[in-house]
């Protein structure tokens, strides 16, 4: 089961996922997709794991998230714009490769028996890029985010904090 948490940059998403995979497992799967690129970020990565608590299991896996043993589990993967990127810098900024990478990992997700609560930030709510590279990389997260969306039973949408469901129950 893919439940999908989507919303703006601040809006409350990972706390969300965090409280409703609480709820669903007193031992949630935390994965993190980043890769630590400067000091500012990994001390908001630190940030993030200390608010984490003993009873997570956590990976870190910057592409082949199916590859982990999460079978029958609750999961959060947290968060797919930075497991976009992984894919989208790393096949020289090809979206149809990067696109068909991520929508192989969904797919085998889906096929994978546990609960899957993906987070990423909502795309087209602010300025458009002002370059080149953004603007792709905007074009490749919507499709992923769609393409998202429409596999999940449930799309939550976060707006200051507040869950919006917008698909499923």
């Amino acid at each position: 089961m893919i439940i999908f948490v989507s919303g703006g940059v601040k809006s409350g998403k990972s706390r969300y996922a965090h409280n409703l995979a609480k709820s669903l497992s007193a031992n949630p799967v935390y994965v993190a997709t980043a890769k630590i690129w400067d000091d500012d970020f990994r001390e908001r990565v630190e940030r993030h794991q200390s608010d984490r608590g003993p009873e997570w299991e956590n990976f870190e896996e910057t592409h082949r998230v199916s590859l982990l043993p999460i079978e029958n589990k609750v999961v959060v993967v947290d968060c797919l714009t930075l497991w976009l990127t992984n894919f989208f810098m790393d096949h020289d900024q090809d979206i149809e490769v990067s696109l068909a990478l991520f929508k192989a990992e969904i797919d085998k997700l889906e096929q994978i028996s546990g609960t899957f609560i993906l987070v990423s930030n909502e795309i087209g709510m602010g300025v458009h890029a002002d370059t080149a590279i953004g603007r792709k990389f905007t074009d490749l997260q919507g499709l992923a985010n769609q393409y998202t969306a429409s596999k999940a039973c449930k799309v939550v949408f976060m707006v200051s904090g507040i869950p919006m469901t917008v698909k499923g129950f």
